[in-house]
């Protein structure tokens, strides 16, 4: 069997990362990149040494040589790309939140189940070893009885009022930011670690910034001030920098979280506890080979990714030897190795046990936002709704 031959829709930031991500798997191949313009797609395309440029992403879907597409486009673009993929046959990886609402993720799924095709969501954080690991010893019982799971995501990068970026505009980026952005990470992390799903919310969201000044020039996520004199316009915001979550799961256990990206020296700290009844864990992603194992009677110990140390079923998830740290492009490697494995070994996404975010993990994701919103706007428990046609 030939290389799987892949097309990606976008190249901002995390396009680029897929990008090389699929590069280091050897067995996949990125022939073509579409972009806004062809021009674009032409010049982006001769920097990556990408042999085909599109400048309307449908022409690529009507590429037969390509099996499957990445869609790293901005969230409002999601659920009709994602949508015009499936249509066309082919496998898909997408960005999250996999649409803008639950009906939209609901049909995605329902869609992508009938046409029999491959489908993840870049949650990426269940793919680094040391949570793989951590997963294995819950699922052992070496925890004890999980009673409660709490952490926050926190960043700084829309600290300032001067900070501004297309995910601060509903229409583009949603009615949900930080939760949307990050929060549906650290949900889908811990119920994926846990092995419990979020089944109820109370939630309470601020923003932080109400109105903040746009600058006329571009400047690019995660990009570096320059201290220049600019000119702003003043934009009102809608969309939540901070949150904090009251969450239960299936099975009674109670957590919270909170998520901000307007926490000063926070990059991108995403962080959770589990406190079981005989032990806890703790994992912070800035630190991502270091998992800290809290004891009662005993003194504490922090366990280093290592796969001489690790249980057998979490060593596929680990390359290097102890002492070699590998961190977030590599757990996004590790995401599309278990991806492209699946597809390259032939399969059955309606029959075979997946080890990657699916669309019904995407799907989840947009109900439990769902829930976040209807509670903060109503100020009571809300229940996850999870109703999936199909």
């Amino acid at each position: 069997m030939g290389k799987i031959k892949v097309g990606i829709i976008g190249t901002g930031f995390i396009g680029l990362t897929h990008i090389e991500a699929v590069r280091r798997l050897g067995f996949v191949e990125v022939v073509g990149l579409a972009q806004s313009n062809q021009k674009a797609a032409e010049q982006k395309a001769a920097e990556l040494d990408i042999p085909r440029a599109y400048g309307d992403y449908r022409e690529m879907l009507q590429d037969s040589d390509i099996q499957v597409v990445h869609n790293c486009t901005p969230n409002h673009l999601h659920f009709e790309i994602n949508k015009e993929i499936i249509l066309a046959g082919k496998h898909v990886l997408s960005e999250k939140p996999l649409a803008m609402s639950s009906e939209e993720s609901a049909e995605l799924l329902a869609l992508a189940k009938e046409h029999k095709l491959v489908h993840g969501v870049n949650f990426n954080y269940r793919q680094f070893p040391i949570v793989k690991q951590l997963e294995v010893m819950i699922q052992n019982g070496e925890l004890g009885k999980v009673n409660l799971v709490h952490g926050s995501y926190l960043q700084d990068w829309l600290l300032l009022e001067t900070d501004f970026n297309w995910r601060l505009a509903p229409e583009v980026g949603g009615k949900s930011r930080a939760v949307a952005d990050i929060g549906s990470h650290w949900c889908d992390t811990v119920q994926y670690v846990s092995g419990k799903k979020i089944v109820e919310v109370f939630a309470d969201l601020a923003t932080v910034i109400p109105v903040r000044k746009k600058s006329t020039s571009n400047v690019a996520t995660f990009g570096a001030q320059n201290d220049q004199e600019e000119a702003y316009e003043d934009v009102p915001i809608t969309t939540e920098d901070y949150a904090s979550v009251l969450i239960r799961f299936e099975d009674g256990t109670k957590g919270v979280f909170t998520v901000s990206q307007v926490s000063a020296g926070r990059k991108n700290r995403l962080s959770f506890e589990i406190n079981g009844s005989q032990h806890s864990a703790y994992w912070n992603q800035e630190e991502p080979e270091k998992l800290w194992i809290g004891h009662r009677n005993q003194p504490n110990e922090v366990l280093l990714a290592d796969p001489a140390l690790f249980a057998a079923e979490a060593r596929e998830a680990i390359h290097h030897p102890g002492g070699h740290n590998e961190g977030w492009p590599d757990a996004l490697k590790n995401g599309m190795l278990n991806f492209y494995t699946f597809i390259r070994e032939g399969k059955n996404p309606l029959s075979d046990q997946v080890n990657f975010a699916t669309f019904e993990d995407g799907h989840l994701s947009m109900c439990i936002t769902d829930a976040i919103l209807k509670s903060h706007e109503q100020q009571k428990w809300v229940k996850v709704k999870q109703e999936v046609q199909g």
